[in-house]
């Protein structure tokens, strides 16, 4: 008998329709000659620190450091995990094999490889690895199965990140809590300074911004302006810094007529936005809908369970060149898609139907993909989606037509004028062709509660989004070298602005390009592919971070709270609360899973740093302490 474990009893029920497994057992589908059992995510963990030593189970500073000898895992103590582990257990000793249908990752390797060792399963195990889980998907991935042996670098992989996570967060924890915390207060978990790889360097990220906008004190300035034929013209010296330099050059204009010097125009084009990963999804769907990035995780794994997107847990935004020749008929289910009676993709598709589809290499490109491809529609019809999935299906599907539309062709004017001896500039934009923007400028930004929040990186919108600019029509009325008349000059006085607070689609960013916070060339450059986390568990860093009440919303602000802003003042370990510990730790558990480092090497230099953080904080004889509960 052949025995199939998936992750989830809704993709084991998927799997065993294909397989023709049919007839329902006790936690288990069975049938022409395979039987299909589930997880239920983790079964098992890695064992808590009072399972290796009854002394682990005090916390005291005299027990840390805690490094086992050997890592073991256990059971989760929840009985519809115990009980569903008796049969995964029972039908593997009597399997002839076993075929892992895990989700198709470092995550979902780790899971059901620990399943095996707890179940100690002796029989040879092939690998399922599929990216949607449509039945031709499915039935493809049986075609191809691979030996397991051929992942075991991912495991090795998994394996070093779950220990090294226990190791640092099992001491730091304890470390900071014993040494730094209010001992009154730690019954039940109150009052634990929770201390983690991601956790922390991403709770230092919102602090130092939140420190930016305290200590920020705004300046004046002043901006000299005119309106020349309903137009507004801005002088290039930009900022006046005292008033007195403003009004002198006011007074200079106020009596002459504005004289038009320069017209130029340069048409530019601009490529269809990328395919999605996850990070840019959630960061969308933040920016669009307000969804947090918990809330728009658990809806792409719906959407992928019920077989219409596929995988969604990745950090690529290219598909591979064997997906082209896929694409007609994936377009074809995205063309019969049909909501509230309306077909939203009919037009657009028809659109660019009857010749080859555009090939960009910003789309396919073998070289940056991995175990999985961009998020895209499977081209199996959605139905019985909730508004929430369909807006995140939309999205989906929009950006996955774009891309083999045209580029969008528009002409930027700029325009120079002088009252005076002031030069003044003015600039807009035209589209000309539209181009793939005719497939998502009527979507309108949904923001029920907007960040009022100015300045900083994301102010520019979008060409397609700026005020003004639609097709075919100009922000600008023409001008003419040579042209004068009057025009009406003001004096504005402003005010310097702080950075602007995290949002949740922000931050994301924040964590993925974290990179940019590390001084270390080598690690920068690791960092630009992975960031602070893996893509599926930034959510799941930003709601833990909110749960231990570090950080707080304000609408759609993130801020730190008073606990948070002196959790991160206290720890004086720079290493525990910059961005450099994830860059190292990424840079090598990605070269254990392409075998270029050795995982055992790795944990052993986990064990001396910990031993040397620990040793740190022990010799701090200073009497910090956190003298807030909350």
């Amino acid at each position: 008998m052949i025995v199939c474990i998936a992750e989830k009893p809704s993709v084991a029920r998927d799997i065993a329709h294909v397989l023709g497994a049919n007839a329902q057992r006790d936690g288990y589908m069975e049938g022409n000659g395979y039987q299909v059992t589930w997880t239920y995510g983790h079964l098992c963990t890695l064992k808590e620190p009072n399972d290796y030593q009854e002394m682990w189970k005090h916390w005291s500073l005299g027990s840390l450091p805690m490094i086992p000898q050997r890592f073991g895992i256990k059971l989760i103590e929840q009985d519809h995990i115990k009980k569903q582990f008796a049969i995964v257990e029972k039908l593997f000793q009597s399997a002839d094999e076993i075929i892992n249908c895990g989700d198709a990752g470092q995550e979902g390797e780790l899971i059901q490889r620990w399943v095996m060792q707890k179940a100690a399963a002796k029989c040879p195990v092939k690998r399922l690895w599929i990216s949607s889980l449509t039945e031709e998907a499915i039935r493809e991935g049986f075609a191809s199965l691979k030996e397991q042996k051929e992942y075991d670098p991912l495991y090795l992989a998994g394996l070093s990140r779950a220990i090294g996570d226990w190791l640092l967060g099992m001491n730091a924890t304890r470390l900071y809590t014993i040494k730094y915390g209010d001992q009154r207060n730690r019954k039940g978990g109150a009052g634990v300074l929770s201390i983690g790889r991601v956790q922390t360097p991403t709770l230092a990220i919102i602090v130092n911004r939140q420190k930016e906008i305290d200590n920020f004190k705004p300046e004046p300035y002043w901006v000299l302006s005119t309106l020349y034929r309903d137009t507004l013209f801005t002088a290039t010296k930009g900022k006046y810094t005292s008033k007195e330099e403003g009004e002198k050059a006011f007074e200079e204009i106020r009596d002459k007529e504005f004289e038009i010097t320069k017209v130029t125009k340069k048409d530019g084009t601009e490529r269809p936005p990328q395919l999605f990963d996850l990070t840019t999804l959630q960061v969308e769907c933040n920016k669009k809908f307000s969804y947090t990035a918990e809330m728009t995780l658990s809806l792409i794994q719906s959407l992928y369970e019920k077989k219409v997107t596929t995988y969604p847990r990745v950090d690529t935004q290219y598909l591979t060149d064997d997906i082209y020749k896929k694409c007609p008929q994936t377009l074809n289910g995205v063309y019969q898609v049909k909501f509230n009676g309306v077909a939203p993709y009919a037009d657009l598709i028809r659109a660019i139907g009857g010749k080859p589809l555009k090939k960009s290499k910003k789309v396919f490109d073998n070289s940056k993909v991995t175990d999985h491809h961009a998020i895209i529609p499977t081209g199996v019809v959605p139905a019985g989606l909730t508004d929430m999935e369909r807006n995140v299906y939309d999205l989906i599907a929009r950006r996955f037509i774009s891309v083999f539309y045209p580029d969008c062709k528009f002409s930027t004017t700029t325009v120079e004028g002088k009252a005076g001896d002031v030069p003044f500039k003015t600039s807009g934009k035209e589209i000309l062709e539209p181009g793939w923007r005719v497939v998502t400028n009527h979507q309108p930004d949904h923001d029920p509660n907007p960040d009022t929040s100015k300045g900083g990186e994301n102010d520019t919108p979008p060409l397609g989004e700026m005020e003004g600019v639609r097709g075919g029509e100009s922000l600008l009325p023409t001008f003419v070298k040579g042209e004068t008349g009057p025009h009406q000059p003001t004096l504005t006085e402003k005010q310097t602005t702080p950075p602007p607070y995290y949002t949740e689609a922000t931050l994301l960013r924040a964590m993925e390009t974290a990179g940019k916070f590390v001084d270390n060339e080598e690690l920068r450059a690791a960092m630009k592919e992975n960031g602070i986390g893996r893509p599926s568990s930034r959510a799941n860093i930003i709601e833990t971070l909110f749960k231990r009440h570090y950080i707080k919303r304000e609408r759609k602000r993130i801020v730190a709270t008073p606990m948070g802003m002196e959790l991160i003042e206290i720890i004086h370990e720079e290493l525990l609360k910059s961005p450099e510990l994830t860059g190292i730790w990424e840079k090598k558990l990605r070269d254990i899973e392409h075998r270029k480092y050795d995982a055992g090497t790795f944990i052993n230099e986990l064990k001396q740093q910990i031993t040397d953080i620990v040793n740190q904080v022990l010799a701090d004889n200073s009497n910090r302490k956190l003298t807030l509960d909350s």
